[in-house]
């Protein structure tokens, strides 16, 4: 009988090891150097890729917001939290290396995106051609100078900081295309990654005498510094302006408004960055180098191409709600499958009981006679009057005892401590959130429906918009270290879920205070 017991048992832990079993998930950690429109928008695409492809991946993103010991300190955490990638687009190109190093030694692939370091060791990089890209303006500009009368033509590069890959290979592309236009007078001065460096910069120029006809900028938020510099002199129409990046409501509208005379769309499509981790990851093939293709925005293609960009944002806005759909169906099925894993299990136990029950009967014979002598044992002690009081030195008076609470009440208390706890966690599950709270995630959605009439979802983005809303108007922090602390992916996501809930972005709101 001990023999039989012993293999229901094993049958029974392969079960529960059964249920208990899931899906590989691929873990990727993401380290962007900085916030702004145009990694926004990449983050964006990488987390709605999340469920593109035929794997089960998690994305994390991390914002070192251009602090070199940040970054590194970022990467070292992401490394400690089991990552299986790491996806880094380096602040500096040289005190990253050390860092990639460390990540590296603890077998953790990486990937160089938009920009490197200084190191060989990484698997691959995928971004734009960033030589290409200034090469192409580059031409741009030389099309440009050819339309200008009546002197030498005058082409002022103001670099973004020179310590990055991006702005050395810019300024790579864009210096050899020039040194062979000789008709043009080249001129070269660095700045930073700044508006204002860039403004302060052209107005410099532009009052000592030395008027550009045309002015290239590292990227188009420069590129508006200088339009800003050129219109305050009342040179607007006489400078033309060019920029990188092409973002829907920065350069691409600028181009559209006459602040720019042109932009090189930078390419993002972190759809394709998720993808070559997976390749990575599952042992496909994949190049090691990965240049993203794009185009020259001007004044001709500038509506054509800014309505496919803005119908690309609207579907990648809809993959984000597909996505979090796409969770809710998840979870269900994981339920119905834990549900049925569950069933065979109460199938063995049964069989357990039914052989066990034999032992139990003579077993309980014998307690039956021990609770008989115990009975008679306390009928002394409870009806001998040296006894009861006694007793009362252990009775608690009445109104001493705590006042009852209903279970809806204290599912809402633990409930409400669980989302506040782990509320800074972008990538918070409904399943994390019902272990917490000992529920399944159907129960869970059951329970807090019928309580509050919200999803948990729906619950959970409420009251971060709620903590989101106290932030606001009770700090200093700024929009995006906010919408990071409440647990937003992204801090556009945030504000547009701020603006359906509150009517306003948060950015108005913190104009009111």
């Amino acid at each position: 009988m001990r023999n039989i017991s012993l293999y229901l048992i094993i049958i029974i832990a392969t079960l529960l090891a059964g249920c208990s079993g899931e899906e590989r998930v691929y873990r990727i950690g993401v380290s962007q150097c900085a916030a702004g429109p145009w990694r926004e928008k990449v983050n964006r695409e990488m987390l709605a890729a999340q469920h593109l492809y035929e794997q089960n991946v998690e994305v994390t993103i991390c914002d070192a917001r251009d602090n070199p010991q940040l970054q590194i300190r970022q990467i070292d955490s992401l490394a400690q939290t089991g990552i299986d990638l790491l996806v880094v687009a380096p602040t500096e190109s040289a005190p990253m290396a050390e860092a990639v190093a460390r990540v590296r030694g603890r077998g953790i692939p990486v990937i160089f995106f938009d920009r490197k370091a200084d190191t060989n060791d990484y698997d691959a990089f995928i971004g734009g051609d960033n030589v290409v890209a200034g090469s192409v303006v580059a031409g741009y500009a030389a099309e440009l100078a050819r339309q200008v009368a009546g002197h030498r033509p005058v082409v002022l590069e103001i670099t973004a900081a020179m310590t990055t890959s991006p702005a050395q290979e810019r300024h790579a592309g864009f210096e050899q295309v020039m040194q062979q236009h000789p008709e043009i007078n080249y001129v070269c001065m660095n700045s930073d990654w700044s508006a204002e460096k860039t403004y302060q910069i052209l107005k410099r120029q532009i009052a000592a005498g030395h008027q550009p006809d045309i002015v290239f900028c590292h990227n188009d938020a420069n590129g508006l510094g200088a339009y800003k510099a050129a219109k305050e002199a009342g040179l607007a129409e006489a400078i033309s302006v060019l920029g990188i990046d092409g973002m829907p409501d920065e350069g691409i509208a600028f181009v559209q408004k006459g602040y720019l005379a042109g932009t090189y769309v930078y390419p993002t499509h972190g759809e394709q960055i998720v993808r070559l981790a997976l390749n990575i990851l599952t042992g496909r093939p994949f190049e090691r180098d990965n240049d993203l293709q794009s185009v020259m925005v001007t004044p001709r293609n500038v509506d054509i191409i800014s309505l496919n960009s803005r119908e690309l944002i609207r579907q990648n806005e809809d993959l984000i709600t597909i996505h979090d759909k796409l969770e809710q169906y998840f979870g269900l099925y994981n339920a119905q499958h834990k549900m049925l894993m569950a069933s065979l299990v109460v199938i063995a136990l049964l069989v357990v009981a039914v052989l066990l029950t034999w032992r139990a009967f003579a077993q309980m014979r014998k307690a039956l006679h021990e609770r008989q002598t115990m009975h008679e044992e306390q009928t002394l002690f409870y009806t001998n009057p040296d006894s009861r009081t006694l007793r009362q030195v252990f009775e608690t008076p009445q109104e001493e005892l705590p006042a009852p609470r209903s279970q809806d009440t204290i599912f809402a208390e633990t409930l409400n401590e669980a989302i506040r706890k782990n509320m800074a966690n972008a990538n918070l599950k409904m399943d994390e959130l019902g272990e917490t709270v000992g529920l399944s995630r159907v129960q869970l959605y059951r329970k807090v429906k019928a309580i509050t009439g919200l999803t948990p979802v729906e619950l959970l983005r409420q009251m971060r918009l709620q903590q989101g809303y106290v932030l606001l108007t009770t700090t200093t922090k700024t929009v995006n270290e906010i919408a990071y602390e409440v647990g937003f992916g992204t801090p556009g996501y945030f504000s547009k879920c701020f603006k359906q809930q509150y009517g306003k972005y948060p950015s108005d709101l913190r104009q009111t205070q």
